[in-house]
């Protein structure tokens, strides 16, 4: 059975539901962390959760520190706590279970009154290809928000704009003369370089995640092959998840330290001006 994402148009728009749904859950698990965390705070008892709202604290500022001085980056030290755990958390939602609800007809294939674009499509291909044979189609409704390309690029972006407006406001004249050096004629590159920054910085959190996804997917049609293939599905499973825990943290954390190298490049070289 095919699985689809749950796209429905809106003023001439293609709006996924699941990434709308999936960034919502991910925001209000990292609120209600932070919440919990923070509700009763104590210096002589501090709670679990406050325990680790702390190393969180403590670890970002490693990253800063890491990467320009500590008081230049103590402004973002709330950026990279909220970019470290929404992409940890939004990395980790799609590895438990999955949620899928499943159409055989186009006129069922609607939520909220609108047509779901692509589940309408693949009935209306494969009633076309096989005439008379029942079509069952899947809604993927639940996985990684930062598994969708729309996810990782728009935090990208955010990331490039910020940078490049602190580089503007803050570091004018610097900002515009890089663009030209060593040589004039380096400016083509140089402006190739930046945008391919924006590219590198989102692709690599969506191809990482994306491919863990796709791979649990393939693990999980080995069942239909028997018991050895349920045994392979479980094995390969469990093994998958641990390694995929791992990456998801990896990307969060590459994507945080990355966010500050680029600040700390604009910020450094606004300090070498003056």
């Amino acid at each position: 059975m095919l699985h689809e994402s749950p796209i429905i148009q809106l003023g001439g728009l293609n709006i996924d539901l699941s990434v709308i749904i999936m960034l919502v859950v991910t925001c209000a698990i990292v609120f209600g962390l932070a919440f919990a965390a923070t509700r009763n705070l104590s210096v002589e008892n501090p709670g679990k959760l406050q325990n680790f709202l702390e190393w969180v604290v403590e670890f970002v500022q490693g990253l800063i520190s890491s990467t320009m001085d500590l008081k230049k980056g103590k402004p973002f030290l709330s950026l990279g706590m909220t970019l470290i755990m929404f992409i940890f958390v939004g990395n980790m939602l799609g590895l438990p279970f999955g949620i899928v609800t499943e159409f055989d007809n186009v006129q069922s294939a609607q939520v909220f009154g609108h047509d779901i674009v692509t589940v309408k499509e693949a009935l209306e291909q494969a009633q076309a290809t096989h005439p008379g044979e029942a079509a069952h189609v899947g809604v993927n409704w639940w996985k990684s928000p930062t598994a969708d390309a729309g996810v990782s690029i728009g935090l990208a972006l955010m990331i490039f704009v910020l940078v490049h407006f602190l580089g503007i406001f803050r570091n004018t004249k610097a900002y515009f003369k890089h663009y030209v050096q060593p040589f004039p004629f380096f400016l083509p590159i140089n402006i190739i370089e930046q945008f391919s920054k924006l590219l590198t910085h989102g692709m690599r959190l969506f191809g990482n995640i994306f491919a863990g996804e796709v791979l649990i997917s393939v693990l999980l049609k080995l069942t239909a092959l028997g018991v050895g293939g349920w045994i392979a599905s479980v094995l390969g499973l469990v093994v998958w998840q641990g390694f995929s825990i791992f990456v998801g943290s990896i990307q969060a954390f590459v994507f945080t330290i990355l966010t500050f190298v680029y600040i700390s490049q604009s910020i450094d070289t606004h300090e070498e001006e003056h």
